[in-house]
């Protein structure tokens, strides 16, 4: 054997380890990937029911919403409408009531002049 044969055999015994050392590594990294595989698969497993809920949730949400807005034009349209009669009320009717009461405390007051009067004459006689 010459240098060169033995120069060749010592590359080739090196290249040989070199590659025996950078095995292991790759195949742990190989092991992490796998688990890695492993854990999004889970994961995605367990998610998507969350984002189903979710998803269902907010529509129903979305629908709950449309009522309340519906519920909401309607108190709207009656608060309108009692304001508008309550308007109405006091214009046909609010002037003659105003006009009644003061008639009627006015005649209650002379009432009681006149009660008042005719106990005073009684006790006096």
């Amino acid at each position: 054997m010459s240098v060169g044969d033995v120069a060749g055999l010592i590359a080739a015994i090196a290249f040989v380890l070199l590659v025996g050392f950078l095995a292991v590594p790759l195949v742990k990294l190989g092991r992490v990937l796998d688990e890695a595989r492993v854990s999004v698969k889970a994961l995605t497993d367990h998610t998507v029911p969350v984002l189903d809920e979710a998803a269902s949730a907010v529509a129903s949400t979305n629908v709950q919403i449309e009522r309340v807005d519906a519920i909401t034009s309607s108190a709207a349209q009656v608060s309108e409408n009692v304001s508008a009669l309550s308007s109405l009320f006091a214009a046909t009717v609010g002037s003659p009531m105003i006009k009644v009461a003061a008639f009627s405390y006015g005649a209650r007051r002379a009432l009681s002049g006149l009660g008042a009067s005719a106990r005073a004459s009684r006790s006096k006689g």
